[in-house]
């Protein structure tokens, strides 16, 4: 027997228990805190709806959300699932839109006032970390507000979104759902998303989502197929248990196992109408046939109207009295054509059923139903009005209104987060252009003026070829008799070539072309962004002084003309010229002035890039802890303006985690390095994955740094700091395991990799030299004890044409920065102590450099030094020297957790027959990682777990588990015994 179990509308699910036990499964996984989502595909009529109605009915305590998508030409609203999903959780009093106001982008009744921030044209910042895509902040923030609000309703119970017809999903709502998809980690939150199988023809733009989708970790694939020909029988037998047994075969055979089909054909059979027809369109449209004219006539007028229709609508367009029109619709819902939802709106029992009843209708009877849907939106203000009269328009063949209203609906969209949806609407209005007499089109429009738009909303959304094609369009058609805008048209292709190598040419051939527009002309929005942009691609040139007289420019012009946003991008671009010329105070003043100014004027992008470069300023000048302040404070700022993923996010965060480890913040930096839900072959993961290898190796995590090092070789490629980063992981990853011909061998192919590449890589380089040089001193350590003579000579000299290749390589920065800084200083003597030990134990002199060269606050490689320091000295009879050496660098190895180190120092003092650890008493002994002890300060405190999570920006979960480690540790059952079990044995002080 098959499995039947009856939904709420009483129509029977068949033979899909296997289907119903995953997608159980899968909330169940969800409910214990392993977030997950389904891609449910099938057949149109198939039953996906069914399930996930079945699903969501049995879902007991969890919280389910609902949202559709529907076909493109039936709604003008954007991300409109999200929307409905949204107005759900407003609804169950959960929504605090004060608490993200980004929010209010899908809910413009509450959406709150904001500034314009950067979200104009003038806003786009010159310049782009990495030749990343422009990416558009109001989507960003929109992205990072509903991620995060599904995450906190999580939090208070599991949360079941079902997102269904992605078929049919805008471009905006895919970005949205791989954004979510691809951040699926310990929330309790699945996503059930359902979508046609049968629609999604080769060129879909959904496929190659699809493709990407279903190789995320969280993500599974559920195809549910037909029924079986005795599933089929038993659905039939199962729903009209009164119908003959031959009619019963017949309707089973021909509905080809869709359940849908079989149920129309059950309902034409059941009416004794003779004959039972064989498509699905012929069933559909005998049902409606048999309806009353009136009712059919209602049926025809919402099809137009898309798969759902307001009462009001219907009304007007109709064109007859309520009486008439309420018996028209009373008859629709018995008979199962239409249901009614809330707030009046009437929606097709089943798509397909729509779309029958429109592809009937006779052609002029179309137009004039799509004109009368016009004339009603074209009197409407709600949202997603103009993209519907856009559409109703066009098919009523009302050229100039779909032209206006294209414009229209492309600044709404933008409003709403949504580039792809505004790029949408601004490629029909240029194809309306020519076709619109020029006395009928959109007032104080230009073509020129779309061409710039549409140029800056492809950009944002991610297609930086198109944005580069619109713009070279826009500069054939300039007006040499407005100078700004032809300079905004030119500066627009400028920006827009920035974003791809190999277009440097023409880039400043257009900024030239911008700036020769607007030269001697007085201070405005557009000669002040001009002038930001010169300056900023002159500093990329190295052409300093030019790009100085451009960038002072620009801040006098940006200030007399109030264009803030161009004053900030040209004060960060002056700090950047000051540090080049060694001008450490005006440098740090300069960046720090650009991040007041872009955070009076809301200019996100630019502030977050000021940031950035003012934590380098830090970096490069050895002041790590004041480094790791502004880093900690940038994403900080990237969060709370809901840009932690954008390009600037991303790149304090990956800086971050290089600075937490050197000032020995290691729990912090393996917090900061937890990839955000990507797969590591993702350029963005694998560059901060790459970044987390420090942690992993110099923890002695050896079997999982190998094997993401292992991962991470395949993408060097997209990122040169990738290769130059794991080639050294790697090296010192086999230095650990003591195998030095792996070491030397991933340095050499990293300086190879880098040579082949090019690009700014001299600090990676003399790094990567001193871990090969440590290589080869093992190596001809190695084969003196075995008395390899040839061995040993082919090891030093080796040795020391690497250590050469580090000296000239620094030799190489000389001339372009002046310094190499304290870290470069620093690892260049680490090279040459490293040299020192090719022949023997190592020079004290030399090693003693290199450990006041870490001096700057680099405490691990610091107490590598020591270590090695320490064999020296032993090996020079200075024993008491030596012993001070090795106790420094345990008490750091010990502190970080850096079981390698610890073990390589233990190693020599064993050795030394020097104890470590004898003066220390027991009870003295810290039982708690630095993780751990700020777990319980905090708890101590009164926090909970959630507070403490914020604080220090780990998960709940990861709180409890610390946690449950301290009281196991501390021999107590509960948070409050742990405490007070700390406190007695003096591991915990009260605050002040």
């Amino acid at each position: 027997m098959h499995p039947v179990a009856r939904l709420g509308s009483g129509i029977p699910l068949v033979a899909r228990s296997r289907e119903m036990t995953r997608l159980r499964a899968a909330l169940d996984e969800a409910a214990r805190g392993q977030a997950g989502a389904v891609l449910l595909a099938g057949d149109a009529g198939v039953g996906k709806t069914r399930l996930v109605d079945e699903l969501a009915a049995s879902a007991g305590d969890v919280l389910v959300l609902t949202g559709r998508c529907l076909d493109v030409g039936e709604t003008g609203l954007p991300y409109l699932p999200f929307t409905e999903a949204l107005g759900q959780v407003r609804e169950a009093g959960l929504l605090d839109v004060s608490a993200r106001p980004a929010l209010g982008r899908l809910l413009p009744e509450l959406a709150l006032p904001v500034s314009s921030g950067e979200n104009g044209l003038s806003g786009l910042p010159s310049h782009l970390v990495g030749r990343r895509p422009e990416q558009d902040v109001g989507q960003l923030q929109l992205f990072d507000a509903v991620h995060g609000l599904l995450g906190e309703l999580s939090e208070d119970r599991p949360v079941l979104l079902i997102l269904e017809d992605l078929h049919w999903a805008d471009a905006s709502t895919r970005y949205l759902l791989s954004f979510l998809f691809s951040r699926l980690r310990s929330q309790r939150l699945l996503v059930v998303g359902t979508y046609r199988s049968d629609d999604l023809h080769r060129s879909h733009p959904l496929r190659p989502l699809l493709n990407e989708l279903v190789r995320l970790p969280a993500v599974q694939r559920l195809d549910l197929t037909p029924l079986s020909a005795i599933d089929a029988r038993s659905f039939v037998a199962a729903l009209a248990d009164d119908l003959p047994d031959d009619v019963v075969l017949e309707v089973a055979e021909r509905s080809d196992g869709n359940p849908f089909f079989a149920e129309e054909l059950i309902a034409v059979a059941a009416c004794g109408a003779g004959s039972i027809p064989w498509t699905l369109a012929e069933v559909l449209l005998a049902r409606i046939e048999r309806l009353a004219p009136d009712t059919q006539h209602v049926v025809r007028v919402a099809s137009v109207g898309g798969r759902s229709v307001r009462h009001d609508a219907l009304r007007e367009v109709a064109a007859i009295d309520d009486r008439t029109l309420d018996e028209a619709l009373r008859e629709a819902v018995q008979h199962h054509v239409l249901i009614v939802n809330r707030d009046e709106i009437y929606t097709f029992r089943h798509a397909l059923l729509r779309e029958a009843v429109y592809g009937d209708l006779l052609p002029g009877e179309r137009v004039r139903l799509h004109s009368a849907y016009a004339a009603r939106f074209a009197a409407s203000s709600d949202r997603g009005a103009a993209a519907a009269l856009a559409h109703h328009a066009l098919e009523s063949h009302d050229l100039p209104r779909a032209l206006r209203a294209s414009v229209d609906a492309a600044q709404e969209a933008k409003r709403a987060g949504a580039p792809a949806e505004a790029l949408r609407h601004l490629e029909q209005a240029l194809k309306l252009w020519q076709a619109v007499p020029a006395d009928q089109r959109p007032e104080g429009v230009t073509e020129v003026g779309l061409l710039r738009r549409a140029s800056w909303v492809a950009g944002t959304a991610g297609q930086p070829e198109r944005a580069i094609a619109f713009a070279r369009s826009g500069t054939k058609l300039v007006d040499a008799s407005d100078p700004e805008e032809a300079a905004e048209m030119w500066r627009r292709l400028a920006q827009a070539l920035q974003v791809l190598d190999g277009t440097e040419e023409e880039k400043f051939a257009a900024i030239e072309q911008a700036w020769q527009l607007v030269r001697d002309r007085p201070a405005s929005q557009s000669r002040a962004w001009v002038l930001a942009v010169l300056a900023a691609c002159w500093r990329h040139e190295r052409k300093y002084a030019e790009a100085r007289e451009f960038a002072e420019e620009a801040v006098r012009d940006g200030r007399a003309s109030g264009t803030d946003s161009a004053v900030a991008d040209a004060l960060a671009t002056l700090g950047l010229l000051d540090e080049a010329a060694a001008d450490l105070p005006s440098a740090r003043r300069h960046l720090e002035e650009a991040v007041a100014c872009a955070m009076e004027v809301d200019a996100y992008s630019t502030e977050l890039r000021a940031r950035y470069f003012l934590g380098l300023h830090f970096y490069d000048q050895g002041a790590l802890t004041e480094a790791a302040r502004v880093f900690d404070e940038g994403m900080e700022r990237a969060k709370s303006t809901g840009l932690a993923w954008s390009a600037y996010g991303l790149e304090l965060r990956i800086i971050q985690v290089l600075t937490r480890y050197h000032v020995g913040r290691w729990d912090d930096a393996a917090v900061a390095a937890e990839p955000p839900g990507l797969r590591v072959s993702s350029t963005v993961s694998a560059r901060l994955a790459a970044a987390g290898t420090h942690i992993t190796v110099s923890r002695g995590e050896f079997e999982q740094a190998e094997r993401l090092i292992g991962e991470l070789r395949a993408d060097w490629h997209r990122d040169l700091q990738i290769a130059l980063i794991t080639g050294g992981t790697g090296a010192e990853l086999a230095l650990w395991r003591g195998q030095p011909e792996l070491a030397v061998e991933r340095v050499h192919e990293a300086i190879e990799w880098t040579r082949r590449e090019g690009g700014e890589w001299i600090l990676a380089g003399i790094r990567l030299a001193a871990h090969g040089v440590a290589g080869y001193a093992d190596l001809a350590q190695r084969a003196r004890r075995r008395r390899d003579t040839a061995g040993e000579e082919a090891a030093v000299k080796a040795g020391a044409d690497l250590a050469e290749y580090a000296r000239t390589t620094a030799e190489m920065g000389l001339p372009r920065t002046g310094t190499l800084g304290p870290e470069g200083r620093a690892w260049l003597a680490r090279v040459l102590a490293e040299e020192s030990r090719l022949t023997g134990a190592g020079d004290c002199a030399l090693w003693r450099r290199a450990v006041d060269g870490f001096g700057y606050g680099a405490v691990f490689e610091q107490a590598v030094c020591r270590w090695r320091l320490a064999e020296a000295l032993l090996a020079a009879d200075q024993r008491d020297l030596a012993v001070a050496e090795l106790k420094l660098a345990d008490e750091v190895a010990l502190a970080l957790g850096a079981a390698p180190l610890r073990d390589a120092v233990g190693l020599v003092a064993r050795r030394a027959r020097v104890a470590l650890h004898a003066e220390v008493a027991r009870s003295q002994v810290d039982p708690f990682t630095p993780r751990e002890r700020s777990v319980l300060s905090l708890v101590a405190l009164g926090r909970t777990n959630r507070e403490v999570g914020e604080e220090l920006f780990i998960s709940e979960k990861t709180v409890s588990v610390h946690l449950t480690r301290i009281m196991a540790k501390l021999g107590a059952s509960r948070r409050a015994e742990a405490v007070a079990i700390a406190f007695d044995r003096g591991l915990l002080h009260p605050p002040g």
